[in-house]
């Protein structure tokens, strides 16, 4: 088990190959003990096997993983008391009823959360008697979750955990997760959606070809405490004058092209080079799409790092 101030999950130079296809290289990353970290990156990042390697379903070609101090293959039995898994497929018996699923996962715990209490944290209280191939996508997630929360867990894995689910729900299930680490439980999520983990993320890990390409908290990652940005979005690219005259305003900072007729200024007053920059654009009959003031988006910073890493 860890100690005050010792990480709850820790993962060192990990590296897993398939048929010599490498899936994850030399990763390493620590996440302390009530934090929630999101794993996101494209398709084919690595961030399955990475998460299954601590679970203990996968065993690392090369380096170490520890959960709460625990080698999550070599004790399992152990580590599995521990921990909570909300896969995206849940592999949940078809005709099995809901309550009698949440009541079997019940029992392979000493000290296992009351059932009846996680169906309506949730919302599947009146749906307790219907059989799971019955439910929807989204309600095969929300009981996936409280499968996932029956034993109580010290460390929560999330695969994808809002897929599939209604606006409604999926804030629902944001509150629930928040409430569990405001708990004290460390969580550990997949996404796809940026927004989650920005909403939900004390850091997140941004993997990309098997790599750990970035790992901070969403302010950081986005720029944390720089210059504003002011970004454009035009329907065609800035004339090399316009570009020059528009860097010479003595409140723009840098400007840097992102292609396709998107810019992103940096400046000490976001405001003011707006208002000129669009009297330029109208004395030159150019139209944009789009004008925003603020930090980078969290969206736009993993766009940016992914695209980079595949050059």
């Amino acid at each position: 088990m860890t100690g005050p101030g010792a990480a709850a999950i820790s993962v060192q130079e990990v590296s897993k190959a398939y048929g010599g296809t490498p899936a994850v290289s030399s990763l390493s990353l620590e996440v302390e003990a009530g934090e929630l970290v999101a794993v996101v990156g494209p398709n084919g990042a690595g961030k399955t096997t990475t998460i299954e390697m601590m679970e203990g379903y996968r065993r690392p070609d090369r380096g170490s993983i520890a959960i709460l101090g625990l080698d999550p293959v070599k004790q399992a039995t152990k580590v599995r008391q521990l921990v909570g898994l909300m896969l995206q497929e849940g592999g949940i018996y078809p005709t099995i009823k809901v309550g009698e699923a949440v009541g079997l996962f019940a029992s392979y715990y000493s000290n296992p959360e009351p059932w009846p209490q996680l169906l309506e944290l949730v919302g599947l209280t009146e749906l307790t008697q219907r059989r799971y191939r019955q439910l929807s996508g989204g309600e095969k997630q929300r009981l996936s979750l409280a499968l996932a929360l029956v034993g109580r867990p010290k460390v929560l894995f999330l695969d994808e955990p809002t897929a599939g689910m209604d606006p409604r729900a999926r804030l629902m299930t944001w509150e629930i997760v928040k409430g569990r680490q405001l708990a004290g439980v460390t969580v550990m999520l997949t996404t796809h959606s940026m927004e989650e983990a920005e909403q939900l993320a004390d850091r997140v890990a941004i993997m990309k070809e098997g790599r750990l390409v970035a790992y901070d908290t969403p302010e950081r990652l986005r720029g944390g405490a720089g210059p504003d940005l002011l970004h454009i979005k035009l329907r065609e690219r800035l004339p090399e004058e316009l570009l020059l005259r528009l860097g010479s305003l003595a409140a723009v900072d840098g400007i840097e092209d992102r292609g396709h007729g998107t810019y992103d200024l940096s400046s000490r007053d976001p405001a003011r080079v707006a208002f000129a920059l669009t009297g330029m654009l109208l004395d030159h009959g150019i139209q944009f799409n789009e004008l925003r003031i603020g930090r980078s988006s969290l969206e736009e910073v993993f766009l940016r790092l992914t695209e980079e890493e595949s050059h």
